[in-house]
């Protein structure tokens, strides 16, 4: 993290009874809603722990009515158990080939390791990684870009782990997926809480919505409106849960 980087995360830093966020600030979107954004800092949460008594803890101290959660996926999934490990994934014939041209082939994050790319194969099978790869291969020097993943689709894409060089070790032999039942989770989540969640996949490039409770206030543009610029961050800032507050007009 950069001197500049350190100092604006500083800057935004707020302390509320022995919870720390950081107010990523005003936004206002296309239909002219503002909304304040405070992202939630958590520990590491483990595989297993309880996602209702993680709201209950950062959440509910900040919480006031109007407001409404974003979760983080890949939080989501360690809670839920939707992992895998390096000791669980064998690559075979396929990932052991296909892995070192990943560059080339895939243009796929971190497909190059052949544990994330046998994973993809269990999940969607072999032909289609295959027929993804050679696409992406052929398509890549017309300047297509995704390909792979346009084949494989969201289930692949949303793969998170196995990566060496993460700040933390427990990603190194570890492989987050997204969740399928977003909704039902969301919804839990409510229920038990009281606060509306919508579960997103976040990144610098992507707001990928997952799914949002029923009875979730904002629509699926407003959600993206408010989270365009990643409020969450990088991920060794540990705040996967963003608080989203709508604005009233003054």
């Amino acid at each position: 993290m950069g001197k500049t980087e350190s100092r604006n995360l500083e800057e935004q830093r707020r302390e509320h009874g022995g919870i720390v966020y950081y107010d990523r600030g005003d936004v206002t979107g296309r239909d002219g809603q503002r909304y304040s954004r405070f992202a939630v800092q958590t520990h590491f949460v483990e595989v297993g722990e309880d996602q209702a008594e993680l709201v209950r803890k950062y959440i509910l101290p900040l919480f006031q009515p109007g407001d409404v959660l974003a979760f983080g996926a890949k939080v989501m999934a360690m809670c839920t158990g939707n992992v895998r490990t390096k000791e669980q994934e064998k690559p075979g014939f396929w990932a052991r080939l296909l892995s070192p041209h990943a560059s080339e082939t895939t243009a796929g994050i971190g497909m190059h390791d052949p544990y994330k790319l046998q994973l993809a194969i269990d999940m969607v099978g072999a032909p289609k990684v295959i027929f993804a790869a050679i696409a992406s291969a052929v398509t890549k020097p017309f300047g297509k870009k995704g390909v792979f993943y346009k084949i494989v689709g969201p289930g692949v894409a949303g793969i998170d782990g196995f990566y060496y060089r993460s700040s933390f070790k427990r990603y190194h032999d570890l492989a987050l997926i997204n969740n399928t039942n977003a909704q039902e989770l969301c919804d839990d989540l409510e229920e038990k809480t009281g606060v509306p969640t919508v579960l997103m996949d976040a990144n610098d490039i992507d707001q990928n919505q997952l799914g949002k409770g029923s009875r979730f206030p904002l629509t699926d543009a407003q959600i993206q409106d408010a989270l365009a610029d990643n409020p969450s961050g990088q991920g060794d800032e540990l705040t996967p849960l963003i608080l989203i507050r709508p604005l009233k007009e003054a």
